[in-house]
């Protein structure tokens, strides 16, 4: 559970909802975590955590599975894309593709015999996105993956010392959303060497909305 005060996080929530200017698409709500003393060259400094939220973002996470043999099969009943061994092997070579595999899957699921493969056709365009190719066992439950990661975000320090994600929409619930800050923070809390003095400001905003502080 995370130091900040559960009431400061809820109040800087609502607040961010309320003063959202309404748009014609559904807003994210993101969440920015500014770091303090922390040196992003050391081992502590470069963060990337995959945090699995505990309520989905009402919006579509689409996630691709690599797979061959029964796991391939089974993944088309659950993922948004699948590849197989065939299609992976004519990506060799072919960046533009790759690149489109990339924009349009949020996460990557491989199977880890395929992983050698998928290293070496997909991997390059999915690191200058943030993403990564994710390995599965081959006994896995694809489908349990696949559900698991609609959940899931990334929390990563780059050149910035800070860390965003995406911790619902504005059509999440406030208990939601504040749940999801929660999370977030107790997992990046989790790698900080003193959290207290780390983290130095807290900023929940929706996508076209004002950034509101969270009272620390």
């Amino acid at each position: 559970m995370s130091f900040v005060p559960r009431e400061s996080i809820e109040r800087a929530v609502r607040e961010a909802l309320e003063v959202s200017p309404k748009r014609k698409f559904k807003q994210s709500v993101d969440l920015t975590v500014v770091l303090r003393d922390v040196d992003l060259k050391s081992p502590q400094g470069r963060i990337r955590e995959v945090v699995f939220l505990p309520h989905p973002v009402k919006k579509k996470v689409k996630v691709c599975v690599v797979a061959d043999g029964d796991m391939e099969v089974k993944a088309r009943e659950v993922a948004d894309r699948v590849i197989g061994r065939e299609e992976l092997q004519g990506l060799a070579g072919n960046r533009k593709a790759a690149r489109k595999i990339a924009e349009e899957c949020d996460w990557v699921l491989v199977k880890t015999n395929l992983m050698p493969l998928a290293g070496r056709t997909l991997a390059p365009a999915l690191g200058p996105r943030g993403k990564i190719p994710v390995p599965v066992p081959p006994n896995a439950d694809i489908a349990s993956f696949v559900e698991r990661y609609r959940s899931a975000v990334i929390i990563r320090t780059k050149d910035q010392p800070q860390v965003m994600c995406r911790v619902g929409t504005e059509d999440n619930s406030v208990e939601e959303i504040v749940e999801n800050i929660f999370k977030v923070l107790s997992s990046l809390e989790a790698k900080l060497p003193n959290p207290r003095s780390n983290i130095a400001r807290i900023i929940v905003k929706t996508t076209m909305g004002p950034p509101i502080e969270v009272s620390m």
